[in-house]
Order: structure tokens, then C-alpha cells, then sequence
């Protein structure tokens, strides 16, 4: 069954690149149909050899011993490489944001993290007068810890739904009034390096196996674009950082409370990503001829 799914996908890939080579160029204009999604794909850029443009619309993350439903859409598009050893390097979008900022709100809020009656005076203070002022609700914000370049894609994975499909090193933004803007779970240095896969994962205890997907496939335009739906790529093998720059200059008195009730540094095994979603891609070659073709 696997073999048959890693034939028919791969084949799926190899008619969307030929589709683009029947297509004829004129003036450049604008995309338009199923390739209006890949607007801000450098297809221009002799790097990219596809586009990607990938929405994440449900799931959850898991992080130390809180749970956070993602409800609102993270888009990641843009380009990618021509695969080296399977994987092939992202390139960034036209527009900068490869990854984009999609504020999930953790359940609880403030009063969900920071324990009221066990606090230093002063960060007791500071909490009550948030309260008093309903700023109470928390957002945690997956956001890219490294270059665009360094998120690794593999085709060949996403299709056999074994081994990692994404790795992504990456950081979750905590935000808040009271947490300042600079509180964070990973950074640049300490990334969280997020391996997904559609296939099975084998986390260390306490974490138990679970399944991704790789969802269902439909050819668009003429087979010259490809959309998978329902994808599920999936992580609980990962480990966490502690939070850093939480209350900016009450950070000293800020970052342990956050880390004590998040339960970090979480090592691997106590950490869950599941990402749900769609995931159209098309080469560059086709994006550039669509555009051609629509003055």
C-alpha cells in the first residue's frame, strides 16, 4: 500500500512538471484560478524549483504540560530547492513572510500561567493590575527561529508518509501586557527543532506513537497544480527550551513562575505539534507561465 501511495504521489509530481512545459509565455501580467495562491512564490528565482503554499487549519501544540488549539490558519509559503539527499531547502516568499504570525490564544490566559498566590509582591502586583484591566488573555505565536533556508522539505517523505517530511527550527512567541515582547520558548540559538512527519512517529515516554497523514490529492488546472487536503503532519519526539525575556525587567522574577506552571524546559517526550491541514504546490516554471499568460 505504501509503494502504491509512493508511486501514484510521486507520479502526480512528475505530471504537474510536465503540464508547465506545454504551456506558451506572452506579457507579464498577473496569476490568476488555482495559481492565485502562489502570489508571493519567487518563482522568478532561479533557486526555486517549486511553489509551495501550505495552510495549517486545525490541530494543537502541545508545549511542556499546556495544550494549545491552533484556531486560527498559519499559512507557510514560497519556494523550494531542487532536492539534495531527499530534502530540499525553502526559499523565502516575495512578501518576507514565509511563515505567517497566526496569534493562538492559550486556554486561561494570564491566570493559566502565572500562579496569583505564589508570586514575589511586586509580579503579584502587576498581575492585579492587569486583571483589573481584562488584559489577561495569552497568544503563543509559532514563529521561525532560523533563515528560511534552513526549513528542509521532503517531497519523497510526504509521500511514502514515513520518516521526516519538515524540520523546522522554530520558536513560540508568548504574548501579553504582562509578559512584555520579548517572552520566548526557543530562540535563534536554542531553537525548538521541529521534526514532522505524515507517517508514525516514536517518541521517548511519557509521549506514545502517533499517526500523521498525507492526505488526499487533486490535480487543478489542467494538472499543472496540485493540492493535497486534509494533511496531518505530526511531532511529539521534540524537546523545549525554558521561556526567556518574560516581563522584560521583571524577567528574573517573570521567567521562573512561566516555567515552573509550563512545566519547562519540557524534554522530548513531553511535547506534541499536529498540524492539520492543505498544502497546494505547482513548479515555478508553471506559476511563471500562468502569469505570462494573463495580461
Amino acid at each position: 500500500m505504501k509503494k502504491n501511495r509512493t508511486r501514484v504521489v510521486c507520479t502526480a509530481l512528475a505530471v504537474v512538471s510536465l503540464a508547465a512545459l506545454a504551456l506558451a509565455g506572452s506579457a507579464s501580467a498577473k496569476l490568476v484560478g488555482a495559481f492565485t495562491v502562489f502570489q508571493q512564490c519567487p518563482y522568478t528565482n532561479p533557486e526555486a524549483n517549486r511553489c509551495i503554499y501550505s495552510v495549517t487549519e486545525g490541530g494543537e501544540v502541545v508545549l511542556g504540560n499546556k495544550k494549545v488549539p491552533i484556531v486560527n490558519p498559519v499559512t507557510l509559503q514560497g519556494g523550494y530547492t531542487t532536492a539534495v539527499a531527499e530534502f530540499s531547502k525553502l526559499v523565502a516568499a516575495t512578501n518576507g513572510i514565509t511563515l505567517s504570525k497566526a496569534a493562538q490564544p492559550v486556554p486561561g490566559g494570564l491566570a493559566g500561567i502565572v500562579p496569583d498566590a505564589s508570586s514575589p509582591a511586586l509580579v503579584k502586583a502587576l498581575i492585579k493590575f492587569f486583571f483589573e484591566n481584562s488584559l489577561t488573555g495569552v497568544n503563543s505565536t509559532l514563529e521561525l527561529a532560523k533563515p528560511v533556508n534552513e526549513v528542509m522539505l521532503s517531497e519523497l517523505h510526504l509521500a511514502e508518509e514515513e520518516e521526516v517530511a519538515l524540520k523546522m527550527p522554530a520558536k513560540f512567541h508568548l504574548e501579553n501586557p504582562f509578559l512584555g515582547k520579548s517572552c520566548f520558548v526557543g530562540s535563534s540559538t536554542s531553537p525548538v527543532m521541529l521534526e514532522l512527519t505524515t507517517g508514525t512517529t516514536s517518541p521517548p515516554a511519557p509521549n506514545t506513537a502517533i499517526k500523521g497523514s498525507g492526505g488526499e490529492f487533486e490535480f487543478l488546472e489542467e494538472g499543472r497544480v496540485l493540492r493535497t487536503k486534509n494533511n496531518e503532519l505530526v511531532d511529539n519526539a521534540w524537546s523545549a527550551p525554558a521561556a526567556s525575556g518574560c516581563g522584560g525587567i521583571l524577567s528574573f522574577l517573570v521567567n521562573p513562575i512561566i516555567n515552573a506552571q509550563i512545566g519547562l524546559p519540557a524534554a522530548k517526550g513531553k511535547n506534541t505539534a499536529i498540524l492539520k491541514g492543505t498544502t497546494t504546490i505547482a513548479t515555478a516554471l508553471a506559476v511563471k507561465k500562468n502569469n505570462e499568460n494573463n495580461p
